[in-house]
C-alpha cells in the first residue's frame, strides 16, 4: 500500500519518508483540502488542453488530406533523381503550401528515388494521423 504514484495521484506514506524526504525535495505535497482542489483545477486545464490540440490536428489533418504535394528534384532520362527525396524535403514543400508540420512526423516507407506518386504517412498527434499525397517531378 505505500507505493508511490504517477504525477498528479493522491498516495498514502509514512510521515517520515514524506517529512525527511518527499516534501523537502519537492517531489509531493501534503493532501490538504486547497492542495486537491489546485489538483482537480490543473486535471480540468490539461484535459482541455489536450481537446484543443486533437481538435487543431484533426483540422490539419483534414488539410493534408486535400493536398497533393508536389515536389521537384533533378533526374535523369530514366526518371531516377539524383540523391532521394526526404522527410526533410517534404516538411520545406509543405511550407510553402502555408502548412508547418516537423520532418520527424513525416514517415515514408522508404526513401523517394525515382519520379512518380507517392504517399507519406504524418503523425500530427497522439490519435491523429494523415496520409499525405505527395508527386515528384524533374525539375526544369
Amino acid at each position: 500500500m505505500f507505493t508511490l504514484g504517477d504525477a498528479g495521484e493522491v498516495v498514502e506514506v509514512k510521515n517520515g519518508y514524506a517529512n525527511n524526504y518527499l516534501i523537502p525535495q519537492g517531489i509531493a505535497s501534503r493532501a490538504t483540502e486547497g492542495a486537491l482542489k489546485a489538483l482537480e483545477t490543473e486535471k480540468k486545464q490539461q484535459a482541455k488542453k489536450i481537446e484543443q490540440q486533437r481538435t487543431a490536428a484533426r483540422e490539419l489533418a483534414e488539410k493534408l488530406q486535400q493536398i497533393t504535394l508536389k515536389v521537384s528534384a533533378k533526374a535523369g532520362e530514366s526518371g531516377k533523381l539524383f540523391g532521394t527525396v526526404t522527410s526533410s524535403d517534404i516538411a520545406e514543400a509543405l511550407k510553402g503550401e502555408g502548412v508547418t508540420v516537423d520532418k520527424r512526423k513525416i514517415s515514408l516507407e522508404a526513401p523517394i528515388k525515382e519520379l512518380g506518386n507517392y504517399e507519406a504517412g504524418v503523425k500530427l498527434f497522439m490519435d491523429v494521423s494523415a496520409t499525405l499525397k505527395i508527386n515528384v517531378e524533374a525539375e526544369g
